[in-house]
């Protein structure tokens, strides 16, 4: 085990490499640089003078050894649009915003989702079926940023026991330290569709997994429903689960721009966009190579995963392999 997950964090390691250099290629083939635009026309020597100070001047492949260089000492540049700061001290500070909105909004997601597919695919068929099935196919149809509207027109302006939006410190909180108001619409629009994912997943892994013979032979030897549901429901229908839905966390921890932008939560999801307009080069090499990491270490957890769940599964090549 030791080996192979040593085995594939080099390997990350050299899926990082590539990836930076596609994106360093690609974007500095986009016709234009980050003080070419209208509204930053700027006299001659002033933009010579920032090109210089920003490394722009020189060739590319000297840009990117540079980059790479501050990058493997965790220096990754200042980013355009706020240059008092750097693009690690911006995301550190924006990060932590939206990785709490996406922890809470991974909690209840998968904590409802699973419950709701397994009441689901035991009573299939039912009234409870009918509503877990509405509801997931509301939540995959509907845009979240419809929901976040939704939301705030029903409990913000109807009802006024909800506030609009905003992100209040830990002073200001609801129970101090504990729980705060401001999270409760952002994190349930932002859950609705992951929820739905996990439910229908859920649900069609356990409907056939119920069906299976070895379930059968459980019940026939007079096993208890609960015994059958841990030991051999549960466990066989989790890889299918697992395979599907584990890359859903990384997409959930880099946030939303629409969540973030009609919640006016001050976090990082504004800056996948704002960078890319702004040509911001430093903080779209920084979230790239954050993405691609995040992804890459998902991956590996998911196949650790496997091994836990069903041992038949077995890592680096062998019998039964992933």
């Amino acid at each position: 085990m030791t080996r192979y997950i040593l085995g594939r964090l080099i390997s990350l390691i050299f899926v990082l490499w590539v990836v930076s250099i596609i994106t360093f290629t690609l974007m500095h083939s986009v016709p234009g640089g980050p003080f070419d635009e209208g509204k930053q026309r700027l006299p001659p020597a002033a933009k010579e003078n920032l090109l210089r100070k920003y490394g722009l001047d020189q060739p590319i492949w000297k840009q990117y050894l540079k980059y790479m260089w501050n990058a493997l000492h965790f220096d990754f540049g200042v980013p355009y649009q706020v240059p008092t700061t750097t693009v690690t001290a911006l995301i550190a500070k924006t990060w932590i915003i939206t990785a709490q909105v996406g922890a809470m909004t991974i909690a209840l997601a998968y904590g409802f989702g699973l419950l709701a597919g397994l009441l689901a695919a035991y009573y299939q068929n039912s009234w409870i079926d009918n509503v877990v099935t509405f509801t997931a196919m509301l939540g995959i149809t509907v845009p979240n940023f419809v929901v976040a509207l939704w939301l705030i027109l029903i409990f913000s302006v109807r009802l006024k026991v909800l506030p609009s939006g905003g992100w209040s410190e830990p002073d200001h909180w609801l129970i101090p330290g504990v729980f705060s108001k401001d999270w409760i619409m952002p994190v349930v629009a932002y859950a609705l569709a992951p929820f739905s994912l996990v439910a229908r997943y859920t649900r069609s892994s356990v409907v056939d997994t119920i069906r299976s013979d070895y379930v059968r032979t459980a019940r026939a030897k007079g096993l208890k429903e609960r015994t059958i549901l841990i030991r051999h429901v549960l466990k066989n229908a989790l890889i299918p689960m697992v395979t599907a839905l584990g890359p859903e966390i990384p997409n959930l921890l880099t946030g939303s721009i629409f969540i973030e932008a009609t919640f006016r939560i001050p976090g990082l999801g504004k800056y996948f966009v704002t960078s890319t307009f702004n040509r911001d080069y430093p903080m779209i090499m920084a979230l790239v190579l954050l993405i691609a990491t995040l992804w890459g270490i998902t991956y590996l957890l998911t196949d650790i995963v496997y091994t836990w769940i069903d041992p038949r599964v077995r890592l680096g090549g062998s019998e039964g392999s992933v």
